[in-house]
């Protein structure tokens, strides 16, 4: 007969509790016929989210930190959008989206954001057939216009932009 644990004082300790359940593949299926079920994966439909947010004029970025993002945007790492947005998947191919995101500075917000909902929306509809239930959006933060260079303060005599041989010192 095999003896129950026990705890400090002497009483039947509890069971362990199971071990949770491995989490879902993320991805929905889609539709399932005589060829097969397909999937789509939700990095696919946040690379959506992203093509279609940036599209928006007075979006600056996917927020985050801009010099983190810069780096993995040089080695191809996604986790910048992994940050910036997430995908809830549920039965019947519906999705809803969480979205953070910077803006630019001089454009109205709501109507920003408003923008970038229905661009999300129609963007995973019209790509994958599926539902988008919710677009949340979250502005994190305002950014500056990019700075442009002026034209007049560059030396362009041939209106090309390029400097002209003789403006150039020979080399010694």
């Amino acid at each position: 007969m095999k003896s129950e644990p026990k705890n400090k004082t002497g009483e039947t300790a509890p069971a362990p509790a199971p071990a949770p359940a491995a989490p879902a593949p993320a991805e929905a299926s889609l539709m399932e016929g005589e060829l097969g079920e397909i999937k789509i994966h939700e990095d696919v439909i946040a690379n959506l989210v992203a093509m279609a947010t940036l599209k928006v004029p007075g979006v600056s970025r996917l927020a985050g930190s801009t010099v983190v993002d810069a780096i993995a945007s040089i080695v191809g790492s996604r986790r910048m959008q992994a940050r910036a947005i997430t995908i809830g998947l549920a039965g019947d191919n519906r999705v809803t989206v969480d979205l953070k995101l910077n803006i630019l500075v001089g454009y109205r917000l709501p109507e920003v954001v408003q923008q970038v909902q229905r661009s999300v929306i129609d963007n995973i509809e019209d790509v994958t057939g599926m539902t988008v239930t919710r677009v949340n959006v979250a502005v994190q933060d305002i950014d500056e216009q990019p700075v442009e260079e002026d034209d007049e303060d560059e030396d362009k005599e041939d209106g090309t932009g390029s400097v002209p041989p003789a403006a150039i010192p020979p080399m010694p």
